[in-house]
């Protein structure tokens, strides 16, 4: 038996006839204990390349689909990665699984509000339960940016690799999922009249199948996915994925780390001329334009026209919190479900140029704020997205008279 363990390729035809058991119905705790007596644990390439063979040799995507589920709880507990690689803060595997991490506390959180609504027969309790599912599941579609990156960045480089049948597979799984949050947050629509007993079939239907496959994914990259990806893609192709990632956003993390790795020449963004940004009334630098935006005395955030956070000001005094994990999502996931209908009759006002500003001022701690919706048009009247901007106007409201001379705020000062 040493022999067998001991010899690859004998091993992964152990391993690819237990996965076709699977396929013949065995059940997958039988099989795990199988491995487990003939194996004791599993090199986690052995599963990528096994996958990828029985690809190849004509098993249908849909079957290795249908199987994908099954096989990682078959495998749970005896992949081995005794000699994985670690990635440093930064990197973008790092980036990946602090990810997982924020979505798995959002995955905890609605599980012990799924067994609260099992145990409760008030209806009174159940809308507030309810809502705050629906918070959640705003969070958890902001897995969509995860997805992005792995399915645009991520694959193209692991199957320039030779590695096309994992990519293959997982993105079919994400697509899967895709399709059941879509699923949930339709039932979100149709939950304000709903009972108890209803909330009940609608969470073991509908709600948990979303976020269990969330959480079988993470299950799937962390096990897998990226163990081989670290041990496959090389430092400069990590480095353009990591520079290319801020186009689709973070999901639920905001990266506090630069992560550049060593003997990697770093190809700089051509620039025209004379390295301006030239605009109709004139012209910046990067550099002066970033500053121009954050010393305005008040937060911007630009929304564009599919509705999606592309860019904040990040002033000294901000109004509201706001990290880059915000960008790429769709604005009506950054507002509670009580607001979310204000903020689709504004985008729909602007889209359809029936209005082009809408206004709300609030107290905040004592603060007075205000806030106010631009719509964004081009030339030709075109709807380009939606310009958000708030302001501390405590202090203004306070004026009168008038100031004519120069005179510098004047800040309190302790006493030398």
């Amino acid at each position: 038996m040493s022999e067998l363990i001991n010899n690859a390729q004998k091993r992964k035809k152990l391993l690819k006839h237990m996965i076709l058991q699977l396929h013949e119905g065995t059940a997958p705790d039988a099989v795990r204990t199988q491995l487990t007596r003939l194996m004791g644990s599993v090199p986690y390439n052995d599963v990528v390349e096994v996958e990828q063979e029985l690809i190849a040799e004509g098993l249908p995507q849909e079957e290795i689909l249908k199987l994908c589920d099954i096989h990682t709880a078959a495998l749970d507990g005896i992949l081995d990665h005794s000699e994985a690689k670690t990635a440093p803060p930064g990197h973008p595997v790092h980036t990946f699984k602090e990810e997982n991490r924020a979505l798995r506390k959002e995955i905890q959180a609605l599980n012990l509000l799924y067994d609260e609504i099992k145990k409760t027969e008030d209806q009174t309790k159940l809308q507030p339960l309810l809502n705050d599912i629906h918070r959640y599941f705003n969070n958890l579609m902001d897995v969509e940016k995860h997805y992005l990156r792995k399915e645009y960045l991520l694959f193209p480089f692991l199957e320039k690799h030779g590695v096309t049948g994992p990519p293959t597979v997982m993105w079919g799984k994400h697509d899967e999922t895709r399709e059941f949050l879509k699923a949930a947050m339709e039932a979100f629509g149709a939950a304000a009249e709903i009972t108890p007993e209803e909330a009940k079939t609608v969470i073991d239907l509908v709600l948990k199948p979303a976020s269990q496959a969330i959480d079988d994914m993470i299950s799937k990259e962390e096990e897998i996915l990226l163990p081989m990806c670290l041990d496959t893609l090389e430092d400069k192709e990590w480095f353009e994925i990591e520079r290319q990632s801020i186009e689709y956003g973070y999901c639920l993390y905001d990266p506090k780390d630069t992560w550049k790795p060593e003997g990697v020449e770093v190809e700089e963004a051509a620039a025209d001329e004379t390295g301006k940004i030239q605009l109709p009334s004139g012209s910046f630098d990067v550099q002066e334009l970033t500053s121009i935006l954050n010393t305005i005395p008040f937060d911007m955030t630009f929304v564009d026209k599919e509705d999606r956070v592309r860019y904040f000001t990040q002033g000294r005094e901000r109004i509201f919190a706001r990290s880059r994990a915000i960008l790429g999502r769709k604005i009506q996931q950054c507002h509670p479900p009580s607001s979310v209908n204000i903020v689709e009759k504004i985008l729909d006002d602007f889209k359809a140029g029936r209005e082009d500003n809408a206004a709300f001022w609030i107290c905040l701690n004592d603060r007075f704020i205000h806030i106010e919706y631009f719509a964004m048009r081009g030339d030709e009247g075109d709807y380009l997205g939606t310009l958000e901007v708030s302001q501390d106007l405590t202090e203004k409201r306070k004026l009168e008279g008038e100031q004519r001379l120069l005179q510098y705020a004047q800040k309190d000062r302790e006493d030398g």
